[in-house]
């Protein structure tokens, strides 16, 4: 299922074996091998396919047939439905402190300033 699909998402997007495998960091040979059957990717790298093709892992690997995700309205509707105030932000698998959150924000506070002074 997987290999079928890796290969009609980079057919569709007429990417050669090659620019697909660079834009994965890998080389040519094991992303040959992905779409052959030969090697089986990691979750990592399914993962990073799907990123690559702008799909989902469940795509990819056959639990849903779209392999778009659902309209922008949907995913923040979503959203909402989503208990944040139980939710763990984590980085890397790792938790964020109350330190990183703060920075987080402070970052993300900076740049939407300087946004706001080049226009």
């Amino acid at each position: 299922m997987i290999l079928d699909r890796v290969i009609e998402l980079r057919k569709r997007k007429r990417w050669s074996l090659q620019f697909t495998a660079d834009q994965l960091g890998i080389a040519k040979s094991t992303y040959a091998g992905y779409e052959s059957g030969y090697r089986r990717p990691s979750l990592e790298a399914i993962k990073c396919i799907a990123d690559l093709f702008e799909t989902s892992v469940d795509y990819l690997i056959g639990r849903v047939d779209t392999p778009t995700f659902p309209p922008e309205p949907e995913r923040i509707k979503q959203l909402e439905l989503t208990q944040f105030s139980e939710a763990e932000l984590t980085v890397d698998g790792k938790p964020l402190s109350d330190e990183e959150i703060n920075q987080f924000i402070a970052f993300i506070r900076s740049k939407r300033e300087i946004e706001r002074m080049k226009v």
